[in-house]
């Protein structure tokens, strides 16, 4: 069964998975040395310019929170902000510095759950599930290798690719590309 394009405006907080996508390709690309980190992070700015263009040439503003969904939202996205910054405090203070990026990709992913249920947002289920995969092999990772770059660069780009293609997805974009490719 195929999913119905979303109106234009309809979809809640429209602009979350490419601005959090772009957090996480920072972190990525931050892994890699000088020269070929700097034009990683200019092809993830420059990918993320795109998506928003296009996201906002679609859904515009998107549709409008009301106060108890907004305050659900903004208490979720403190709950996230609190946990990442006390895990990677934790880790840090405990010598596993390696683990910081891994952990705080499946915090943001099981944080993804709660805000699917309260915006009614499905496809954040699959997101969350995926990024939890991808921080737990990257924990695996990280405790395999010495030093944190692997697994940093790989889990960095790695949650940046997964929210950017779930925001494409659940704002009907790709249906869009579908329809003028002609298929």
């Amino acid at each position: 069964m195929t999913r119905p394009i979303r109106a234009a405006g309809e979809a809640a907080l429209p602009y979350l998975e490419i601005a959090v996508g772009a957090v996480w390709w920072i972190v990525g690309s931050l892994a890699l040395a000088g020269g070929p980190g700097t034009v990683v992070l200019a092809a993830g700015i420059g990918a993320t310019g795109l998506l928003w263009t296009a996201v906002r040439r679609r859904q515009g503003a998107g549709a409008a929170l009301g106060p108890g969904l907004r305050a659900k939202v903004i208490r979720l996205a403190a709950v996230a902000v609190g946990l990442v910054v006390v895990s990677g405090a934790l880790l840090g203070a405990v010598g596993w510095d390696e683990l910081a990026v891994p952990v705080a990709c499946v915090l943001i992913g099981a944080l993804l759950f709660p805000l699917s249920s309260v915006l009614e947002e499905r496809s954040w289920v699959a997101a969350g599930a995926v990024l939890m995969v991808l921080g737990a092999g990257g924990a695996l990772l990280a405790l395999d290798t010495a030093g944190q770059a692997v697994p940093q660069g790989l889990v960095g780009m790695g949650a940046a690719v997964v929210l950017w293609a779930a925001g494409v997805y659940r704002l009907g974009l790709f249906q869009e590309l579908r329809d003028r490719v002609g298929r």
